[in-house]
């Protein structure tokens, strides 16, 4: 971590503060032209003109906020990481203040610009998709109060404006969640995730309290300064790290309280796409950010450890049962933010800020490109149906995994382009759940290079098998090398803190995932065995544990559904998002 940081240049600031600053005038703007829900005189022609200008400032903003942020990220180049400690907008005591202060450093400025670009592309996606709506004004202006809290979440130096911006995030993502409001699933989803996002809040504020009272002062790199200078460990703060992983937890839709997460599917496909790939993730950035205050706490460590792999692994097997492509990949970011949170808990900051990007990009093209899963599924369905690899398969793919990962590290050692915690026990660990991920892909060309026949009408396809390998060994080694350039640059130019785990968590890891890839390689060659036929009722309903939730939230706080006097009757993740509306 870079500290002390530079002062920050009034232009630099300025390209900061633009991106907030765009989307605000832009849902202002949408929110004068477009009509309300209740606006029946305005002639059809004259809504459609404004409701076609109110996007094209959308847009505007948009790809605006996205060149501003890359044109930050240019100047973060050219120069250092840098801090302004701008005014006191609300003085605290003992406290500190509540500043308007900007932060420029390599974290903040790329997921800036992820969330920029993806921002631009989910508002041209949405206006196609939303065309001939009623309700178009409250969505955009909720579109764009979402991008501007999370961007001013992103550039902020000071805790209590980033909790201010992540609770004003949540709430106008309240308002894209329940844009079908006469959807019951749709308001029950939103209902848990309010109040899940609302216990955030409270671990959030007590955590800043905290920090607040035992170092004087609410600015991020202060506070960092302040905890590196102090002779050991203190209560206080010991205690406000616990509190910043459970608010992480809770936004990141860890176990149990993941259902909502899933459900949200009844939302817009854009607003699935702007969740998954973008606001879920803030969870991760919050202990990228705050990585010195909270890692090397040794119970925030397991808790993050803990959490972040079970759900991991857990949430890794329900997305097996799943048929409906927009449901597993839910549940799929349910497993990769458990393993983000897995990653921080670890002090592999600089992986997960890699996985942060690579994931959000994976996710906003998947939800976005859900549409076209009928013609892939009838692409394999007409596929020759692969042979499922057995367990010697699966031994020679792990062991070439394990093969290329080292080969990569010692080639990259030698030319001095590994991260300075690459040799570290975690970064090893690390190393090795690659090669254990990269084991079932290569696993399966060996099986279909086994399966194929001597011979096929004479000619002999001896020739193919060497390249059916070497397709699957090269598409690992990209895989590989991707992800140690990412880790390069982010333990060496981007900032991020590295802390050290313990030994028993090192090892409770690497059995979490060694379990997992031999479950779900047992259940991929045997589907129809005594261990599948037993684990998947309960992998299929989640182990219960969203029903678990459910009531308990609608005993703390009731949910009144459209036309009903009562609440909602409980019902599975999986039948909810298949019944009509009105079935509950």
């Amino acid at each position: 971590m870079d500290l002390p940081l530079s002062d920050l240049s009034p232009w630099r600031a300025a390209l900061l503060l633009g991106p907030p600053a765009l989307y605000l005038l832009a849902a202002a703007a949408a929110a004068l032209l477009l009509p309300g829900s209740n606006a029946a005189s305005t002639s059809a022609a004259t809504t459609a003109a404004r409701t076609a200008t109110a996007w094209r400032w959308a847009r505007a903003a948009a790809l605006g906020a996205c060149l501003l942020a890359a044109l930050s990220m240019a100047a973060l180049a050219l120069g250092t990481s840098a801090v302004a400690h701008g005014p006191v907008l609300l003085p605290l005591g003992d406290f500190g203040a509540l500043l308007f202060s900007l932060r420029s450093d390599w974290p903040g400025a790329l997921v800036m610009l992820l969330v920029g670009f993806i921002g631009w592309v989910i508002v041209g996606y949405s206006q196609p998709y939303l065309d001939g709506e009623p309700a178009q004004r409250r969505y955009l202006c909720s579109l764009l109060l979402t991008l501007a809290a999370v961007t001013l979440l992103l550039t902020t130096n000071n805790l209590m404006v980033l909790a201010l911006a992540w609770i004003a995030t949540s709430l106008a993502l309240h308002g894209l969640l329940t844009f079908f409001d006469r959807r019951p699933q749709a308001l029950l989803a939103a209902h848990k995730k309010f109040l899940a996002s609302r216990a955030a809040d409270l671990c959030l504020l007590a955590a800043i309290a905290l920090v607040g009272h035992r170092l004087g002062t609410l600015e991020i790199d202060r506070a960092i300064a302040a905890v590196q200078a102090l002779p050991g460990s203190d209560g206080a703060l010991q205690a406000a790290a616990l509190l910043f992983v459970t608010s992480a937890v809770l936004k990141c839709a860890q176990l149990p309280v993941h259902g909502w997460l899933i459900q949200v599917m009844e939302a817009p496909t854009p607003v699935s796409a702007l969740l998954h790939a973008g606001v879920v993730n803030l969870g991760g950035f919050l202990l990228i950010r705050l990585g010195p205050l909270v890692t090397e706490v040794a119970a925030a460590q397991a808790l993050l450890v803990l959490v972040g792999s079970v759900t991991a692994v857990v949430a890794a097997m329900v997305a097996m049962t799943r048929i409906s492509i927009k449901v597993a990949l839910a549940w799929s970011t349910c497993a990769q933010m458990g393993f983000m949170l897995m990653q921080c808990g670890l002090g592999l900051h600089a992986l997960a800020l890699a996985h942060l990007l690579a994931h959000s990009l994976y996710k906003a093209h998947a939800f976005l490109g859900a549409g076209g899963a009928v013609a892939q599924s009838r692409l394999v369905q007409m596929a020759p149906k692969a042979v499922a690899p057995d367990a010697s398969a699966l031994l020679m793919g792990t062991a070439a995994g394990v093969a290329l990962v080292v080969s990569v590290s010692i080639i990259s050692g030698a030319l001095g382009g590994t991260a300075a915690s690459s040799t570290s026990p975690a970064s090893m660990v690390a190393a090795l759940i690659l090669a254990l991920a990269l084991a079932p892909m290569l696993a399966q060309a060996l099986a279909s290079i086994r399966a194929q026949p001597a011979t096929v009408h004479g000619d002999t396809v001896r020739a193919a098998r060497p390249a059916l390998l070497g397709r699957a060994l090269a598409a690992a080694a990209v895989v590989v090398l991707a992800t140690w350039a990412l880790h390069m640059l982010a333990g060496r130019g981007w900032g991020v803190y590295a802390g050290t785990p313990g030994t028993a968590w090192l090892v409770w890891v690497v059995g979490c995932f060694v379990l997992l890839l031999v479950l779900q390689s047992v259940v991929k060659a045997r589907p129809h065995g005594a261990l599948a036929r037993r684990l998947y009722p309960w992998f299929f309903a989640g182990f219960y544990l969203d029903e678990l939730f459910s009531r308990l939230t609608l005993r703390v706080w009731p949910l009144r559904l459209p036309g009903t006097a009562t609440g909602p009757r409980l019902v599975a993740p999986e039948t909810a998002l298949h019944n009509p509306p009105g079935a509950l």
